[in-house]
This record gives C-alpha cells, sequence and structure tokens, in this order.
C-alpha cells in the first residue's frame, strides 16, 4: 500500500474546494467614475481624519465619551436613555442601503464602504512605489534584488505609518485626541489606548494591503444577500452583449456596429457568443484567469467560437482592459457577478478604447438588465415606493424625536426599606430623585409634589435644586402626612425648570398605614 497520493495543484485547482487566490492586479485608470471615486475618497477621509480635531462649544465636536456614557455628535449629546435614537438610526442606516441598492446597484460598495476606501488609499501608495500593474506583476515575479527590497519597504513603510495613523484616529473618537497626541512624548499611553491603536492599525494594513478582494468575496454578506434586492430594473454594470460580440481583435478603420450595417446581434445569439467564450477564453482573457463565478447549466456543451470576418465582429475588441482595471480581478462580460462592487472602473477603461477605437461610449455602462435587452425600465416600482415611503416616515420620527426630546431625566425611587415610617407629626415616606442635566449649561429646578389628597406635601415645601452641565443628582426627598391617613395614595412629582422650558412628571406612590 506505499503508492503515491494525487495532490491538486493550486495554480490548475483541479477538483479542489480549496484553491488558492490568485493576486490581482489592478491596472490604473482614469475617467469620470475614477474622478468621482477620489472625490468619494477624499471627502470620506476628510470626515474620518478631521472630525476628531474639531471643537464645538469649548469640547471634541465627535466624541464617544464610554466612561462618562454620553455620545457627542456636534451639537447633539446623547445619553444611554437615547439608546432608542441609535436603534432606529440602525434601522434608518439599513433601510437607506436597502433603498439605494435597489434603485441603484452596489454604489455603496464602489464608492463609500471603508474596504473599498482605504484598499483605494493603499493601492494609490503600490503604485506610487512599485509602478502601475505590468511594473508590480515583474517585481513580485522577479528574485530578491536591491531594487525590489527598497521598493518593498518603501511600500510597506507608508502602508504602516498610514495605518497607526488610521488607528490613532480610531482612537482619538473615544478618548480626547489632543490629550492623545500630547501624551505621543513622553509616552503616556494607558494599555487599551496602545491595544486599539495597534489592533486598528493591524485590521487596516491586513484588510485594505493584503485581504483586499477577498474581504468583499468571503468576509463580507452584502455581496451574498445583494440578489434578494436586485431586479431586472436595478440599475447595474453591464456589458452589452448584442452590441460587443463577438469579439475579437481587428485593424483601426472598421466602423462599429451602430455604424454599419451588422447592426445589434439578437440577445439569443449574443448571450451564446458569452457563453461560448467563456467557456473557451481567447489567449488574451485565458492569460489573465480572470475569476468569474457565472455558472450555467450542468451538461451544456459549449463549441468554440469560429473565426470571424472583421465586418461580422461587435464593439469588443477583446483587449482585456475591462479584466485589468478590475479591483477584484472579474470579467464583466461574462454578466453580473456577486464579487463586482460596481465602481466602474471597467467603465472608465472600456469608453478610453472605445475613443481610440472611434465607436460611441456604452459598451460597458450603467444601465438595467431590461435595457440591456431592449426593453422599458421602471424607475418608480413598488418596493422602491416601499422603501422610500418607510425611510421618509423614519427619518421624519427620528428629526421629530431628537428635536423634541426632553433636556431633562427625572426618576424617582422609593425607599425600599419601608412602606412608611410614624413620625411624631404624621406618617413619613422616603424618596430618592434622580435628575439627569443633558444639557451643557447649568440649570435650577423646582421641585413639587402633587396629589389628589391635598394632605400629602413636601416635608419643607417644593424645593429648589441646582444641576450643573451634564451632572447626575440624587436628591433623597421626604412626603408626609396626618397620621389619620390610610392605604396607598397616588402622587405625582413636578421637576420644573426655573426659567419654564423644561417640565418633567414623575408618577409614584404614598403609602399610610393599612
Amino acid at each position: 500500500m506505499s503508492r503515491k497520493i494525487d495532490i491538486d495543484l493550486l495554480d490548475s485547482g483541479g477538483d479542489s474546494l480549496y484553491v488558492s487566490e490568485r493576486k490581482v492586479y489592478p491596472r490604473d485608470v482614469s475617467g469620470r467614475f475614477d474622478r468621482l471615486r477620489k472625490v468619494a475618497v477624499a471627502w470620506l477621509l476628510g470626515m474620518y481624519y478631521v472630525f476628531p480635531w474639531l471643537q464645538w462649544d469649548g469640547r471634541q465636536a465627535v466624541l464617544f465619551d464610554l466612561p462618562a456614557r454620553k455620545f457627542h455628535v456636534f451639537g447633539l449629546t446623547f445619553w444611554p436613555q437615547d439608546f432608542t435614537f441609535l436603534a432606529m438610526l440602525l434601522v434608518i442606516l439599513a433601510l437607506l442601503l436597502f433603498f439605494v441598492t435597489a434603485l441603484a446597484g452596489r454604489l455603496w460598495c464602489g464608492y463609500a464602504c471603508p474596504q473599498t476606501v482605504w484598499t483605494e488609499v493603499f493601492l494609490w501608495m503600490e503604485r506610487w512605489t512599485e509602478g502601475d500593474r505590468p511594473a508590480r506583476m515583474k517585481l513580485d515575479a522577479g528574485p530578491w534584488t536591491r531594487e525590489k527590497v527598497l521598493r518593498k519597504g518603501a511600500k510597506h513603510a507608508l502602508w504602516l505609518v498610514f495605518a497607526l495613523w488610521t488607528g490613532f484616529t480610531f482612537v482619538g473618537f473615544f478618548t480626547p485626541i489632543t490629550g492623545l497626541g500630547a501624551r505621543v512624548w513622553p509616552f503616556d499611553w494607558n494599555g487599551w489606548e496602545v491595544f486599539w491603536v495597534l489592533f486598528y492599525a493591524l485590521a487596516t494594513w491586513g484588510n485594505a494591503g493584503f485581504l483586499r478582494e477577498q474581504v468583499c468575496k468571503y468576509m463580507c454578506p452584502y455581496a451574498r444577500f445583494q440578489s434578494a434586492m436586485f431586479d431586472r430594473n436595478t440599475l447595474l454594470i453591464a456589458y452589452d452583449p448584442m452590441r460587443g460580440e463577438p469579439r475579437g481583435p481587428r485593424k483601426r478603420g472598421l466602423q462599429s456596429v451602430l455604424e454599419r450595417a451588422r447592426g445589434l446581434l439578437d440577445p439569443v445569439a449574443a448571450y451564446d457568443y458569452v457563453f461560448r467564450a467563456s467557456e473557451h477564453p481567447s489567449a488574451a482573457s485565458n492569460r489573465l484567469q480572470a475569476a468569474s463565478t457565472v455558472t450555467f447549466d450542468v451538461g451544456l456543451e459549449a463549441a468554440p467560437l469560429p473565426k470571424f470576418a472583421p465586418e461580422e465582429l461587435g464593439d469588443c475588441i477583446d483587449c482585456t482592459m475591462c479584466v485589468q482595471v478590475c479591483p477584484v480581478g472579474i470579467d464583466i462580460r461574462n454578466g453580473l457577478q456577486y464579487e463586482c462592487i460596481a465602481c466602474g472602473a471597467c467603465i472608465d477603461a472600456c469608453d478610453e478604447v472605445m475613443d481610440k477605437m472611434g465607436y460611441p461610449h456604452g459598451l460597458i455602462r450603467y444601465s438595467t438588465q431590461n435595457a440591456i435587452d431592449g426593453k422599458s425600465t421602471r424607475v418608480l416600482r413598488p418596493r422602491i415606493a416601499i422603501y422610500g415611503a418607510l425611510l421618509l416616515v423614519l427619518v421624519a420620527a427620528w428629526s421629530w424625536g431628537v428635536g423634541t426630546r426632553s433636556p431633562l431625566i427625572a426618576d424617582v425611587l422609593r425607599d425600599r426599606n419601608a412602606l412608611y415610617r410614624m413620625a411624631a407629626d404624621g406618617v413619613e415616606n422616603g424618596y430618592t430623585l434622580k435628575l439627569v442635566n443633558k444639557t451643557d449649561a447649568t440649570q435650577n429646578y423646582r421641585v413639587t409634589l402633587e396629589s389628589a389628597n391635598a394632605a400629602i406635601m413636601l416635608d419643607g415645601g417644593p424645593q429648589t435644586v441646582q444641576a450643573a452641565g451634564a451632572q447626575v443628582l440624587s436628591l433623597p426627598l421626604v412626603a408626609t402626612a396626618p397620621a389619620t391617613l390610610k392605604g396607598r395614595h397616588e402622587v405625582v412629582f413636578v421637576i420644573e425648570s426655573t426659567d419654564g422650558t423644561t417640565r418633567e412628571t414623575v408618577d409614584s406612590s404614598f403609602f399610610g398605614p393599612m
């Protein structure tokens, strides 16, 4: 029984379920969507790195103060009692994601997702130190030389500095960032601050520098359930096979199919060419080894594509530029795939090639599946209307709730040791009044007691208490009544600011002998 066991090669994959991921080398591209993506990156990272340094009313503008259990967001302060607003905000953000996805596809993934944003910045640093796609591929394939060590070292040094800055800023949202910066030298951070700076830096370095598209493909659940939100009227990035097929190289001078007698193919023939091209890729496509999750019916056999005359070719010249610029390494010509993050890089690359060939733009474009197939597209449809209406109602409710919430929290706790106490002048009940001044200014409050039985009153009469900004107070109170009072009676504690702008009531009970 001493024979060799065959092992699937990682390069070929074989029948193994575990195939090593090939590194993706996205080519640099310029165009309208690339400019839009750069603006989005600058705007989002600008907010992330600048907001902690802004000041608002003498404090950090955005600070999640966990020890004090307060979240400061510019002029708003959220307390633990405002948890419902946080829960509602999360529901609003989830519903907004559903609404945008059903309407315009994965715009979040392509332009606003933190994984996309930081990966884009790390790619900029990689291109700056190692060069564009061909240079990076050549550098990785070559032996370790002085130049390779210097280029790789410079790249990782930039990555490390940027990752540490990211981790420092992250901790600065939870600890006053000016104090955190002042304690860098001489170094005086506590253990948790050091841990979270290094942890977030390591996560940024690993996710944006190494894992990259694998986070989108294997770790993020959004890519998996997007199909539940897509329909044939959802805006997506699509290749037009009726115009582009059959693909193939040609000499310049051949007009676009939109300008010559061939015209557009019928959908059946066009998708047949796409299927056969995916099963029998050209030499150019085969060299790229583009990843794809498009599956076809098992058992279908695809005959290789014949050699077409130039006048029979579509507008796709099979240059594979759309694959080379894709940050997740897929071939968009194979159809919609869950890896596609809708960044638009393939559109910019294809438009650039179309310009060189003298063809109109739009072979790869933002469109809907219905529009690609020559059918009408409905923007306003039931799911969009339902998502939009729910979103509008929730945003209005959240805004009203935040805008009208009371700046005072009041609660009354009865004395747990005894229902009542007999005193020389009657019956006493003990209470503890909890007051939270949610404003940043000192406030004066007047505390009174109301009851249907006029004999029940506060010991010493109405009381006035002063609470500093954001202060939590515990005030002992005693209510009294004549000894002849029997049983349980409803009482109401009224807490009102002396300027009359704030008023809170708390229901409680007064007990006498049974």
